[in-house]
């Protein structure tokens, strides 16, 4: 076993130990409502896209968009979420209003807005903005059936924000499916990063994923590539989740991070307070571990461009 390989397991025990107890954590724990002091994260060259894709519900999909943001974000860095899940779950963990007439997603895809006029800051962190969506977005998959261009939408419009508000990182939050609005997202972004949990099942549908990237980069979007993969839900009480670990890292050998996002009740809990977990708790260790995955994205992100 290399040094490397032991470095792996040993982080991921080490996760697993901190989960446990985090799942043993009662209400009565106290809650630090203050911004965590994090090291600063090094600056891409030029803007990061990031879509964070799986079309399979219940994998940390959100969780992961907004946990990274705000890492990246306490990092020092500018971020901008872009929702495009119609149960904007995302703008509510960032602590952003969302509520039925709000403008944002919706009124970029099929008005053409500017995104400028409608992105938002989010008290989780400085830097970090967020561009909300609503649940009219819903409808956003059919009235885009009929729009001229319609896969290239969002992609106009990132553009044109970028160039007037340059932005380190770009994380665009996708329902769980391929529908127009997944397929507007994997058009604009330069990277997808895919959330898998460790449970049974965790590569089904992965591979239909892969189908679509691999379609859009052939026809539509030739600078989008696989970038990363991030084990989500890892209980090291059990077998199967370091069976799963062993699988995927073999499937995605060099995209998947080092580090495993263990199953927290702190996690859950953040978004009913409109919160991520890194300022719910963040001392816990779903904070921890989304903080050490933004690191490894960010210096990923800068060895690449150099």
């Amino acid at each position: 076993m290399t040094a490397g390989t032991t470095t792996e397991v040993r982080t991921d025990v080490a996760e697993g130990e901190n989960a446990d107890r985090d799942l043993d954590a009662g209400p009565e724990d106290s809650v630090s409502r203050e911004t965590p002091t994090v090291p600063k994260m090094p600056a891409p060259t030029s803007t990061r896209t990031l879509v964070i894709a799986n079309q399979k519900g219940g994998v940390g999909k959100t969780t992961t968009s907004v946990n990274l943001a705000a890492a990246l974000a306490l990092g020092g860095l500018s971020v901008l979420v872009v929702d495009l899940d119609p149960q904007g779950n995302a703008s509510t963990a960032l602590g952003v209003d969302h509520a039925s007439g709000t403008k944002g997603t919706y009124e970029v895809l099929i008005d053409g807005d500017p995104i400028s006029d409608y992105v938002v800051d989010s008290p989780e962190a400085p830097n970090l903005h967020v561009l909300p969506a609503t649940v009219d977005l819903a409808g956003a998959e059919i009235e885009l059936v009929s729009v001229v261009a319609r896969e290239n939408r969002l992609k106009r419009a990132l553009k044109k924000y970028v160039d007037e508000n340059p932005v380190d990182y770009v994380l665009i939050d996708c329902p769980p499916s391929l529908g127009l609005l997944t397929l507007n997202a994997l058009v604009a972004a330069r990277e997808v990063l895919i959330p898998i949990q460790c449970e049974y099942y965790a590569l089904e549908g992965v591979s239909q994923l892969m189908n679509t990237v691999d379609l859009v980069m052939a026809e539509l979007n030739d600078e989008l590539v696989l970038s990363t993969v991030l084990l989500t839900m890892y209980d090291a009480r059990t077998r199967l989740a370091a069976q799963v670990a062993d699988e995927v890292r073999a499937y995605f050998s060099e995209q998947t991070l080092p580090t495993v996002i263990p199953r927290s009740v702190r996690i859950s809990e953040a978004p009913s307070y409109g919160q991520t977990v890194l300022t719910y708790h963040p001392e816990s260790a779903g904070a921890v571990s989304y903080l050490e995955a933004a690191h490894e994205i960010a210096r990923r992100g800068v060895k690449e461009s150099s």
